[in-house]
C-alpha cells in the first residue's frame, strides 16, 4: 500500500512523542535514552517498510534497499537528535521526509515508471547537534573522513561519559553499512530555521551556499575570592570579565549593516559556581557568522581588540582558542539546477538561499554531489519548543524531495 500524506503527518506526530516536552517540543540529545527511543522507533518504521537496517561504528543509522548489487548508493536523510528543549522539526522532519521519499521512489520502481541506476538508503546521522558531545555534525564528519572515528568515540560529555559508552546498548548493526566510496549522491531537506521563505511567501529554498563562520572557545581566568569581604579593587572576577566579553560580542553586530553579522555567546561554565565566591574561571563559546567573508574578517579583528580591553578592565586573563572556521562554501551547482528543475516540474515557487546554520549536507557536499532543500519555518523560530513548519509546507517538501530523489536514483537530472 502506497504511503499517503496523511500517513506522513501521523507518523511524524507519533515519532514526536519520543522525548516529548511539556512545551510541545522534544529533548533527545545524542545517545540519551530519549534519542535511543527515537532511533528504535525509526528502526521499527524501516523494518515495516521493507528496508534493511545497518548502523556504522559512529552510530549513523541506515535504512537500505539494495536494488542493484554492487552499484553505488544514493543517500537521503538528516538527523533525529535535538538540542535541549528543542523543536520537533529540526532534523527529524528531514529523516522522515527522506524515508517517505525513498519509499515512494521504490513504489515507482515497482510500478516500472522509474528505472534505477543506483541503490537507495535513508540515513539518520548521529549527533548532528553537538549539544551533548562536541563537535556537532559528528556522524557525518566521521563518515566523510573529516573526524577520526577513535577521536569521536573517545569524546566525553560534561559528566565524563564517552560517545562509545553512550552508544552502547542502542541500535544494533545488521550487516554492513554504506561507506563514502560507495555513495554516488546525497540529498537532504530541512526546515529553514529562518524566515526568508515565510516572509516572501515562497514554497522552497534551494540552498546554494553557506555563510562564513568563525567559532572560538574562550576561557576567562581570574582569582577565586569571597563575594562579601574581598575589596572591589582586589577582585579578579572571571564572571565580570566574561560579561564584558559577552556584551562586546553582541555589540560587534552594530558596527555593520543589519544582517551582515550574527554573533553569539553560548554554553557558559562558571567555576566554582558558588553563591558566595567570586568566579575564578569562566569558559564559553563565541560564534561569529556572516554572508560576507570581508565582514567576518573585520569582525574577527575587532573582537581581538575588544577582548584585550575586557581583559584589562576586569583584571583577568583571557585565552581564545579557535575551534571551527569556514568561508562561503558553495553547494554543487548541478544539484541546485536539478532541484530548480524539479520544483518547476511540480509547480512550486522557489528561490536560492544561503544556509546560516550548519547541516550534515555541509560535510557531504565537499565529497559527493549533494542537493540541499529548505521548507519554511514559522517566524523563523528554531532550537525552541515553539518551532513549527505548517503541514502544507512539510508535505510540499516531501513531494519535491521525492522528485529530486527519483531523478538521482534514475541518473536522470533533467
Amino acid at each position: 500500500m502506497k504511503l499517503t500524506d496523511e500517513q506522513f503527518l501521523a507518523d511524524f506526530a507519533e515519532m514526536s512523542v519520543c522525548g516529548a516536552t511539556p512545551g510541545g517540543g522534544v529533548d533527545r540529545q545524542a545517545a540519551t535514552p530519549e534519542d535511543h527511543k527515537t532511533r528504535a522507533w525509526f528502526s521499527g518504521w524501516l523494518a515495516r517498510h521493507g528496508f534493511t537496517e545497518s548502523v556504522d561504528a559512529i552510530g549513523n543509522q541506515f535504512g537500505m534497499c539494495e536494488l542493484l548489487p554492487g552499484r553505488p548508493w544514493v543517500l537521503v536523510g538528516s538527523h533525529l537528535d535535538s538540542q535541549p528543549l528543542a523543536g520537533r522539526y529540526d532534523g527529524a522532519y528531514g529523516v522522515l521526509a527522506g524515508a517517505y521519499a525513498a519509499t515512494r521512489v521504490l513504489d515507482q520502481i515497482t510500478d516500472q515508471t522509474l528505472n534505477p541506476q543506483f541503490n537507495v538508503a535513508v540515513v539518520n546521522w548521529f549527533n548532528e547537534e553537538g549539544s551533548r558531545f562536541a563537535p556537532s555534525l559528528m556522524g557525518s564528519s566521521v563518515f566523510t573522513g573529516k573526524l577520526p572515528l577513535e577521536k569521536a568515540l573517545a569524546t566525553r560529555d560534561h559528566v565524563g561519559v564517552t560517545v562509545a559508552e553512550a552508544l552502547g546498548g542502542g541500535t544494533v548493526a545488521h550487516g554492513p553499512a554504506p561507506t563514502l566510496s560507495e555513495v554516488a549522491h546525497y540529498a537532504e531537506i530541512h526546515i529553514e530555521q529562518g524566515r526568508v521563505l515565510e516572509d516572501s511567501g515562497i514554497n522552497i529554498g534551494l540552498v546554494d551556499r553557506t555563510w562564513a563562520a568563525s567559532k572560538y572557545r574562550v576561557r576567562v581566568v581570574g582569582s577565586q575570592s569571597h563575594t562579601g569581604s574581598t575589596r572591589m579593587e582586589d577582585r579578579q572576577d572571571a564572571l565580570y570579565g566574561a560579561s564584558l566579553i559577552i556584551t562586546a560580542v553582541r555589540e560587534l553586530t552594530e558596527e555593520f549593516e543589519p544582517g551582515r553579522l550574527h554573533s553569539s555567546v553560548s554554553e557558559l561554565y562558571v567555576l566554582p559556581n558558588s553563591p558566595v565566591t567570586v568566579a575564578r574561571e569562566v569558559t564559553m563559546n563565541v560564534d561569529l557568522r556572516s554572508p560576507d567573508e570581508a565582514v567576518l574578517a573585520r569582525a574577527v579583528e575587532m573582537l581581538a581588540v575588544r577582548v584585550a580591553e575586557c581583559e584589562a578592565r576586569s583584571r583577568t586573563r583571557v585565552l581564545v582558542e579557535p575551534t571551527h572556521s569556514w568561508g562561503l562554501l558553495a553547494y554543487p551547482p548541478a544539484g541546485v539546477a536539478l532541484a530548480r528543475s524539479a520544483a518547476r516540474e511540480l509547480g512550486l515557487s522557489y528561490t536560492e538561499v544561503m544556509t546560516v546554520a550548519g547541516h550534515d549536507s555541509t560535510n557531504l557536499k565537499d565529497v559527493v554531489p549533494t542537493v540541499m532543500l529548505f521548507v519554511p519555518s514559522v517566524a523563523g523560530i528554531s532550537h525552541n519548543e515553539m518551532e513549527l513548519t505548517r503541514d502544507g509546507d512539510a508535505l510540499r517538501g516531501v513531494r519535491l524531495l521525492t522528485e529530486v530523489l527519483g531523478r538521482l536514483v534514475s541518473g536522470n537530472p533533467a
